[in-house]
């Protein structure tokens, strides 16, 4: 059974007629689970945004397995993603699709290791790198009473003039400037943030040696020519830190960012594979069609006013 869902947004946003007038021409954007468990419910809605922007606009969808966290990822997770894809209609361009069936892929991050060691490098060249042995506990316990509602465990500067070697074993941090970041969100409108007073000095590599969701998806977007990123409103936040990685790595300007509404379950938590949320592969087995689950995520996500069956390839309707 399919669990009660509700939406939640940070923000109002613009309709989705109104919206369809500020989309860019021709963009490239990315869809880029993490294959550390089976797509749900959350992972169509992102689809349908992702696939129904690029669809509407004259697009191209470039699919990234985010595969950083190699404790948690596997193969069979990886092959579940391909195959609801192709079960939901959407299609990936022949060459990206292949690449993921046959050994080494240059959109698989854990078959890209030296893209996140010579960024690092670069990184080094124009900011304060440093190795850091502080854990989210040791964190955490020195911040006290912690974070305020809302707010995220900051990064209170410990190790910076420590001198510490980059070896294994421990972390590797570079430190932000420490500026106000504007941007323009498609949905959302004006956005300011100011990352060094959000989450201090930015983790690169964590203790384990696994490099970031931060570094990887901001080295990829550069290497992979993404110029939209259509995401959930839970990484918007994330974004002022993003621009400035960005910034320092050689863009020449950020790319659009476009965040969608998520869809939360009953207890007012987002989706997601820890929760237990309703996987793709639970939905076919309760015998609902492709149609059928696009059109509830595109309803869930204020896209359609009802949960009525959509196609795959008819995505880019919603956004004319």
């Amino acid at each position: 059974m399919v669990p009660p869902i509700r939406i939640w947004c940070a923000g109002l946003g613009l309709r989705p007629m109104e919206l369809a007038r500020r989309l860019p021409d021709r963009p490239t954007t990315r869809f880029a689970p993490s294959p550390t468990g089976f797509l749900h419910l959350g992972h169509v809605a992102n689809a349908v945004w992702t696939w129904g922007v690029a669809q509407a606009r004259g697009g191209r969808v470039v699919l990234r397995m985010e595969d950083h966290d190699r404790g948690r990822c596997r193969p069979e997770y990886e092959r579940s993603i391909l195959h609801d894809l192709d079960w939901l209609g959407l299609e990936v361009e022949p060459e990206n699709r292949r690449s993921f069936e046959g050994g080494r892929s240059a959109w698989r991050q854990s078959d890209t290791p030296e893209r996140y060691r010579d960024a690092v490098a670069r990184l080094a060249r124009v900011a304060t790198v440093f190795g850091c042995e502080c854990s989210r506990r040791s964190m955490a316990a020195a911040a006290g009473a912690g974070p305020e509602p809302g707010e995220e465990l900051r990064y209170p500067g410990t190790c910076r003039d420590k001198g510490l070697e980059l070896v294994d074993g421990r972390g590797i941090r570079v430190v932000l400037a420490d500026r106000v970041v504007g941007f323009e969100d498609l949905r959302l409108g004006t956005m300011s943030q100011h990352p060094a007073r959000q989450c201090g000095d930015l983790l690169l590599r964590d203790q384990t040696g696994n490099w970031t969701y931060q570094l990887c998806l901001v080295v990829d977007d550069l290497f992979h020519g993404i110029d939209l990123v259509v995401r959930g409103e839970d990484i918007l936040a994330s974004t002022g830190r993003q621009i400035l990685l960005g910034e320092m790595l050689g863009w020449s300007g950020p790319p659009r960012y476009l965040h969608h509404p998520l869809i939360m379950g009953d207890a007012g938590v987002k989706l997601s594979k820890r929760a237990g949320s309703a996987t793709l592969a639970s939905l076919r087995e309760a015998g609902l069609t492709p149609a059928e689950v696009l059109g509830m995520a595109a309803h869930r996500t204020g896209l359609l006013a009802a949960a009525e069956p959509i196609a795959g390839h008819r995505l880019g309707e919603l956004f004319r």
